[in-house]
């Protein structure tokens, strides 16, 4: 008996801009207007994107799963990448 294989999702990337601003009573806070309803909060910025990274990608998943299009903002990425900046956490 020949057992058929599982399927093997498809696993896609976009690129979702975000604002990322320090608030007054510490930590940060993302958001995207690209993508409502994303909204992350965490003690750094590099938590903070990771919070949002999750929040984000469920929210993606929403869409598909639902049949919605994407906002227009939310774009696969290209060949080639652009510059980015990245938060460190340096203990002084």
């Amino acid at each position: 008996m020949v057992q058929k294989q599982p399927d093997v999702a498809k696993v896609l990337e976009y690129l979702i801009p975000l604002k990322i601003e320090k608030l007054e009573e510490g930590g940060y806070l993302a958001t995207s207007d690209a993508l409502q309803g994303l909204i992350a909060q965490g003690r750094s910025i590099a938590e903070t994107m990771e919070i949002a990274q999750d929040v984000a990608r469920k929210l993606v998943e929403s869409y598909i799963e639902h049949g919605d299009p994407l906002p227009y903002e939310i774009e696969p990425p290209k060949k080639v990448m652009q510059d980015v900046k990245i938060p460190i956490s340096v203990v002084a």
